[in-house]
């Protein structure tokens, strides 16, 4: 049986297609998309989920059109700003993970202020993959390594680990991506190496609390050997 379900990290997929099966404008789709995030870390939190991570916006998402690009930035700044009250209503932290250099300096300001602002909350944490790619999270740990000289019969994976975007969130238990795509797309490349991985054939908004649940039970039913 597996272990206890501490994270739960999740491929936010679909949002266009769904827009597009129903005549509607492509933004919104990814409006739909951000909404269904709120009733999301309700459902984990009831069931005890303390980690929520979500891909938001890929370091590949920046070839999409300029309008496009746009609106996802706006609804980062949004939930930075506007709605970070959901956060304290929840009492989660938020972390956001990826590349913050190619951001706007608003928007690098909205993380910094956002992250220091919800630093106090207990109850859970969801981390924001914005701007992320799994690739990218690597390189930039072996920079890091570089620049701090550290030798390499000194390192090892715990202190690799550390020096990651993810550095001192648990490693998921489980990645769910939507859409009906069956691969994770460089998400969470070295943290989410023993994470059991469920596709579910619902678009991201259409993404409902009875297919986390789900995808739980599945989960449920794996025997996680972790190399024994």
């Amino acid at each position: 049986m597996a272990d206890e379900l501490r994270h739960i990290a999740f491929i936010f997929d679909g949002n266009r297609r769904w827009a597009r099966e129903r005549g509607l404008p492509m933004l919104e789709g990814h409006r739909r998309g951000y909404e269904r995030v709120k009733d999301l870390a309700d459902w984990c939190l009831a069931r005890g989920i303390e980690h929520m991570s979500g891909w938001a916006f890929s370091t590949d998402n920046w070839k999409r059109s300029k309008k496009e690009v746009g609106h996802l930035m706006d609804l980062a700044l949004r939930m930075l700003t506007k709605d970070l009250k959901e956060f304290d209503k929840r009492d989660l932290r938020l972390k956001v993970i990826g590349r913050r250099e190619d951001l706007s300096p608003k928007l690098q300001k909205a993380i910094e202020a956002a992250e220091a602002a919800t630093a106090g909350n207990t109850r859970g944490q969801f981390n924001l993959c914005f701007n992320y790619g799994g690739h990218a999270e690597i390189i930039e740990g072996v920079k890091k390594c570089l620049q701090e000289g550290i030798k390499p019969e000194d390192l090892t994976e715990e202190l690799f680990a550390s020096k990651l975007w993810t550095a001192g969130i648990p490693e998921p238990d489980l990645i769910i991506r939507t859409s009906g795509e069956q691969r994770t797309s460089g998400f969470l490349s070295w943290s989410g190496a023993y994470a059991d991985l469920y596709f579910s054939d619902l678009y991201w908004p259409d993404f409902s609390e009875e297919e986390l649940d789900r995808a739980i039970e599945w989960y449920k039913e794996r025997e996680r050997r972790h190399g024994k």
